[in-house]
C-alpha cells in the first residue's frame, strides 16, 4: 500500500506509478452536495433547450427519440463508473491527467494538459458563457458585445473562485439548486398538462401524445449529428474528478457524486424531452431555436419565454462556473508534477487556491473568446478534444488493474470489464463522428494536440528536474 505521508524532500520529477505528496495538494473542503453541484453544474448548460430542435431536425420519431436519449445517458453513465473506480483510487487533483500519468507515463498526461490548457478548457468555458451573454442581451434588450460581456463574466466568476473553494462550492450549490429545480418544474408543469388533457372528455386525439411524423432523413444519416448533439448535452460528468484532491473523504463520496449526479442528469434530460415531445409536434419544433420557450408559451402565456431566457441565462452561468473551477486543477496537477512553468502550480497563502492557475485560464478563454467568437466553433473544439482522452482515460482503468492489483480500490466498477469497454467504444465514436462532420477543423485540433508530444521532449531536456512546488507563496 502506497504511503500518502510526505517524503523528507521533494521528488525531482514524476514517472509512471509515482504519486506526488499530499503535501503539495489542495486542502480538502468540498463536501458531497458541492461536489454534486459542481458535477450537475458543469453538464446542464444550455443543450437541454437547444439540442431537441436539433434532433426533431433530422428525426420524426418520438420514441427512437427518446430512446436514444436514454442511450447516451447510459453511454454517459458507464463513463462516469469508469471514473469513478479510478478518482477513488486516485483522489488528487487533475482528474484524467492523473489517470493518464499513473496509467501510461508523463508523456500522454503531459499531452492532455497541453491539450486542455490551450484548447478545452478555454473553449469550454468561453462557449457556455458566451451563450450567457448572448440571452443576457435578449432578457435586458440591451446590444452589449457579446464577447466582451462573456469575458467579463468570467472574470466575475475566476475571481469567486480565486477566493476560495469553500464558497465557490457554495455558489454551485446555489446556481446548480436553481437550475435544477427550475428544469423540474418545467417538466412538472408538463406533466400537469398533459394529464389534464388527458383526462378531458371529447379531446382529439392527435392534441396529445407522441406524434410520429415523416423523418427528414435516413437513420443511418442522423444518427451521426444526433447522437454528437446528445453526447455534448450529457457531457461534463468527468470534470469532478479534477477536483478529487480537494473533496472531503475521497474514497467514499467520489463514487457516489459520479454515480448519483449522473444518474439526476439522466432523469431530467429523458423527463424533460418527454414532456417537449407530448406537448409540441416534431414540424413544428424544427422551426424553432429553443423548444423551452414554445412549451411555456403554449402552457402559460408570454411570460413563459422571459421566464425560459432568465433560466437559459442561470444555466450558462452555472455551467460555466463550473468550467471554471474545475478547469485550473488540471493545470495546477501539471505544474505541480514538474510539467508545466512552477509559477502555475502555486497557491495562494491565504484563500488556499490554485490562483495562478485560475487567471492564467481566465486569459486563455478570453482569448479564444474574442478570436473565435462563435459558440459552434467554441464547442467543437471542446468535443472533440475532449472525447479522445475520455477513451483513453478509461483505457488507463485497465492498465492499472494488470499492473497494481494489489492496489486499494475503494470503488470497482460493476460489469467490469464490459462498461469500460463500452465506454471506450463510444469514445471511438464520438471522436470519428467528430472528424467525418468537420474534418478541416478537427485537423487543427488534432495539430495543437500532436504538438505536445516534441513540446513534452523539449521540456523534458531543457527542465529534467523540475519539481514540483510545495510552497503556498
Amino acid at each position: 500500500m502506497r504511503s500518502l505521508q510526505p517524503p523528507t524532500s521533494p521528488p525531482t520529477s514524476l514517472t509512471a506509478g509515482q504519486t506526488p505528496p499530499a503535501l503539495i495538494d489542495l486542502p480538502r473542503k468540498v463536501g458531497f452536495w458541492g461536489a454534486i453541484a459542481i458535477m450537475v453544474g458543469v453538464v446542464i448548460g444550455s443543450g437541454i433547450f437547444a439540442t431537441p430542435t436539433v434532433i426533431a431536425q433530422h428525426l420524426g420519431n418520438p420514441y427512437l427519440i427518446l430512446s436514444l436519449w436514454l442511450l447516451g445517458g447510459l453511454i454517459a453513465l458507464c463513463g462516469a463508473l469508469t471514473f469513478a473506480e479510478l478518482a477513488s483510487m486516485l483522489p488528487r487533483s487533475g482528474g484524467i491527467y492523473v489517470f493518464l500519468r499513473e496509467g501510461f507515463g508523463p508523456c500522454p498526461a503531459f499531452v492532455f494538459g497541453w491539450t486542455y490548457m490551450l484548447i478545452t478548457k478555454p473553449t469550454a468555458a468561453g462557449g457556455i458563457a458566451i451563450v450567457f451573454a448572448i440571452h443576457f442581451n435578449k432578457l435586458t434588450g440591451l446590444d452589449l458585445n457579446p464577447p466582451l460581456l462573456t469575458c467579463a463574466a468570467l472574470f466575475v466568476l475566476t475571481l469567486i473562485n480565486v477566493l476560495g473553494v469553500r464558497g465557490s462550492a457554495r455558489f454551485a450549490i446555489v446556481l446548480t439548486t436553481l437550475k435544477y429545480t427550475a428544469i423540474a418544474a418545467i417538466i412538472a408543469v408538463g406533466v400537469f398538462a398533459a394529464l389534464r388533457d388527458l383526462l378531458s372528455p371529447g379531446l382529439p386525439a392527435a392534441a396529445v401524445g407522441f406524434e410520429i411524423v415523416p423523418s427528414p432523413s435516413t437513420l443511418f444519416a442522423a444518427i451521426v449529428p444526433v447522437m454528437a448533439a446528445i453526447m455534448w448535452t450529457y457531457d461534463g460528468w468527468s470534470d469532478v474528478g479534477a477536483i478529487a484532491g480537494e473533496v472531503k473523504n475521497p474514497a467514499k463520496l467520489l463514487p457516489r457524486v459520479f454515480i448519483v449526479g449522473t444518474l439526476s442528469v439522466i432523469a431530467l434530460y429523458v423527463l424533460a424531452n418527454a414532456v417537449y415531445l407530448w406537448h409540441i409536434p416534431l414540424t413544428e419544433m424544427r422551426t424553432t431555436d429553443t423548444v423551452a420557450p414554445l412549451l411555456l408559451g403554449k402552457l402559460v402565456g408570454p411570460a413563459g419565454a422571459y421566464a425560459v431566457t432568465l433560466l437559459i441565462i442561470l444555466s450558462a452561468l452555472g455551467s460555466s462556473h463550473a468550467s471554471v473551477l474545475t478547469g485550473a486543477r488540471v493545470t495546477f496537477a501539471q505544474a505541480r508534477d514538474g510539467l508545466l512553468f512552477r509559477f502555475l502550480g502555486r497557491i495562494h497563502p491565504r484563500y488556499e487556491t490554485p490562483a495562478v492557475a485560475l487567471w492564467v485560464q481566465f486569459t486563455l478563454s478570453c482569448a479564444v473568446v474574442l478570436w473565435l467568437g462563435d459558440f459552434a466553433k467554441l464547442a467543437g473544439g471542446f468535443v472533440f478534444t475532449m472525447w479522445i482522452f475520455y477513451g483513453i482515460g478509461a483505457v488507463a482503468l485497465f492498465t492499472l488493474r494488470a499492473r497494481r492489483p494489489l492496489e486499494p480500490r475503494p470503488f470497482r466498477v460493476p460489469g467490469y470489464p464490459i462498461v469500460p469497454a463500452i465506454f471506450i467504444l463510444a469514445s471511438l465514436a464520438m471522436t470519428a463522428l467528430s472528424i467525418l462532420a468537420d474534418p478541416r477543423t478537427t485537423l487543427i485540433w488534432l495539430g495543437v494536440l500532436a504538438a505536445g508530444v516534441p513540446v513534452y521532449f523539449l521540456w523534458r531536456r531543457h527542465f529534467p528536474a523540475s519539481p514540483p512546488a510545495i510552497d503556498a507563496e
